[in-house]
C-alpha cells in the first residue's frame, strides 16, 4: 500500500500504477487516469481475482462510494501491518537522512497500539449536505454527498435521525457536525468548512443540544463548541495522554511545559504530571478552542494563548517539555526550527500524516535531537489514516534505544 491507501502496482515498463481501491495480492482491471514519467495513477475497475486479505466491506457508505472507510474491504488483522509498512517507508525515505532515526532501530522498537473499538469508535462526525437537503458523508475523493447511508466508524447514537430515509434536511452545501460526548449528550450544528488543514471554523446554526461539548480525559473535564477540535477516537485522548506521562516523566532543569495546537487543553494534565508540576503555557489558533475557561486553569499553572503557534512561541519561557499536537499538515519548518532552538529538554510530536511527521522528525534531527521512542497508533480503524508519537531527546541525552 502507498501512503494514502493507494494500492501500488508494478508496470511492464518499470513504472509504479497508484490504484485506489485495490490491496496488495489483487489481479485488477484498472483505467490509466493519469501518465507521468516514472509513475501513473489507475482508476480501479474489476477486482478480477481477489486478494486473500481482501473481505466483503465493513461500511455501508465506504461499499456506496464513499470516502470514509477506505481499508473497510481489508481484513482487519491485516491493516495494522501494512499502515505498519507505510510509516515506516516514510520515516526511510524522510527522516532517516537527518539521522533522526535509524530504519533498522525504528523497525524494532516501533509500538504499535491498536486501539478499542474497531467499529463505533468515532463520536464526532463532520458531514456534507446534498442539494436535496440530506447529510452524509463525502465520496471518495470529491465534495459530492452520498446521502442516506451510514457509516461504520462512527457510533450509532451520532447518526440517529440525521442519515436515514425519515431523515433531517438541513440547508443544501453546509456541513452538519455531530457530537455525543463524554456525557452521553449529543450536540448537532450547522457549519461552513474550514480551510484544509486548520482547525477554525464558525457554527452559523445550534440544531440541537446546549452549544457546549463536555469531554474527560485523565479525570478533568473540559467543555467547547462542537467544532472545536478533539480525538476522533473514543479512547484516542486517554491514550496520548498517558503516553505523554510514560515517556515524558523526568527531572528537568526548566519545569515549564509547552503544549502546543493544545486545542482545550486536553494534555494540560499528562503534561503537568511529567514536569512534576510548574508552568504550561498552551498554545493554539482556533477561538473556539481558546474562548472558554478550562477547569485546569484552576488547578494547575496554565497560561493559554490564542495565537498562531509560529508566533506563540516566540516569547514562551524556556521549556522542560514540549508536546506538539499539530494538523495533518504537520508543524512545518518554522516551528520546528523555532522549538529546537528553545532546546527543550524532550520533545513528545504526535502526527496524524506519516509523510508530514516524518518531515518534522527530519527538521529535528537537522537540529541535533534523537528518537527516543515511537509509537504507531491505529485510532482510524477501516480507514488508511493511523497517528504516530514520538519522544525525541537532544543526542547528548542519548540516542534511540535498540
Amino acid at each position: 500500500m502507498a501512503h494514502g491507501g493507494e494500492g501500488i502496482a508494478d508496470a511492464p515498463d518499470g513504472r509504479v500504477v497508484f490504484i485506489a481501491g485495490a490491496i496488495p495480492g489483487d489481479t485488477v482491471e484498472a483505467r490509466l487516469t493519469r501518465v507521468k514519467k516514472r509513475w501513473a495513477r489507475a482508476e480501479l475497475v474489476k477486482v478480477v481475482d481477489p486478494s486473500p486479505h481482501r473481505v466483503r466491506s465493513a461500511c455501508p457508505a465506504a461499499a456506496a462510494g464513499a470516502g470514509c472507510c477506505d481499508f473497510a474491504h481489508i481484513d482487519p488483522a491485516v491493516q495494522v501491518s501494512l499502515k505498519r509498512d507505510v510509516l515506516l517507508g516514510q520515516l526511510g525515505a524522510l527522516a532517516s537522512k537527518s539521522g533522526v532515526v535509524e530504519a533498522d532501530v525504528v523497525e524494532k522498537q516501533l509500538r504499535v497500539v491498536e486501539l478499542e473499538p474497531r467499529t463505533g469508535w468515532r463520536t464526532r462526525v463532520r458531514m456534507g449536505v446534498d442539494p436535496q437537503g440530506r447529510a452524509g458523508m463525502r465520496a471518495l475523493k470529491s465534495s459530492d454527498v452520498v446521502g442516506g447511508v451510514v457509516c461504520s466508524q462512527v457510533a450509532p447514537q451520532v447518526l440517529d435521525g440525521i442519515i436515514g430515509d425519515d431523515a433531517a434536511r438541513y440547508t443544501p452545501g453546509s456541513e452538519i457536525v455531530a457530537v455525543v460526548d463524554s456525557r452521553g449528550k449529543r450536540h448537532v450544528v450547522e457549519t461552513q468548512s474550514a480551510q484544509r488543514g486548520r482547525r477554525v471554523e464558525r457554527i452559523h446554526k445550534v440544531l440541537e443540544g446546549p452549544g457546549l461539548v463536555t469531554e474527560v480525559v485523565d479525570g478533568h473535564e473540559f467543555s467547547f463548541p462542537p467544532t472545536a477540535f478533539w480525538q476522533a477516537h473514543l479512547n484516542a485522548a486517554q491514550t496520548y495522554s498517558d503516553l505523554i506521562k510514560e515517556w515524558g516523566s523526568d527531572n528537568y532543569t526548566h519545569r515549564n511545559g509547552w503544549d502546543l495546537y493544545g486545542g482545550v487543553g486536553a494534555f494540560v494534565p499528562a503534561i503537568n504530571e511529567a514536569i512534576g508540576g510548574g508552568r504550561i503555557d498552551s498554545v493554539d489558533y482556533s477561538a473556539s478552542a481558546t474562548a472558554n475557561p478550562q477547569p485546569v486553569e484552576d488547578e494547575f499553572d496554565v497560561h493559554r494563548h490564542n495565537a498562531k503557534v509560529e508566533v506563540g512561541i516566540s516569547e514562551l519561557p524556556a521549556p522542560g517539555l514540549v508536546v506538539l499536537d499539530p494538523p495533518r499538515s504537520g508543524a512545518g519548518r518554522d516551528v520546528v526550527d523555532k522549538i529546537a532552538q528553545a532546546a527543550p529538554e524532550r520533545i513528545i510530536h504526535i502526527g496524524c500524516d506519516p509523510a508530514t511527521f516524518a518531515r518534522d522528525l527530519a527538521g529535528f534531527g537537522a537540529h541535533g535531537f534523537r528518537v527516543e521512542h515511537i509509537a504507531l497508533i491505529d485510532a482510524f480503524p477501516n480507514t488508511h489514516h493511523f497517528e504516530v508519537m514520538a519522544s525525541l531527546v537532544p543526542d547528548h541525552n542519548g540516542g534511540a534505544e535498540e
